[in-house]
């Protein structure tokens, strides 16, 4: 959300997408968002959107049952241990500390 924040002062600034980008990648390093989402919010803000939040997405759960997402994680896992935790987050639309969190409590690992 504080990414999606800066992304919105930068283009208020009246900054490009990638000056924006590069500010956004010194400040958060590996934590950056990456360069498509950026710019699907940079874009999001040059079409005149003001809401920093996730559109809600009709017939899915806002917050999807833990279980289900301990099951996502170990597939992934299974399929290629060495997804980063970040990329893990970014996909199944979570934060990073629950990605840590199921890998160290329910996953062991």
């Amino acid at each position: 959300m504080e990414q999606r924040a800066n992304i919105k002062f930068c283009f208020k600034l009246g900054k490009t997408f990638t000056e924006t980008f590069e500010l956004i990648k010194k400040v958060y390093g590996d934590d950056c968002l990456s360069r498509t989402r950026v710019f699907e919010w940079y874009k999001r803000f040059q079409d005149g959107r003001d809401a920093l939040e996730d559109d809600s997405k009709p017939g899915r759960p806002k917050k999807k049952n833990r279980d289900e997402l301990v099951e996502k994680v170990r597939e992934m896992i299974a399929y290629d241990a060495n997804l980063t935790v970040k990329w893990m987050a970014e996909e199944l639309n979570t934060t990073k500390d629950m990605i840590h969190e199921i890998l160290t409590k329910d996953l062991d690992k």
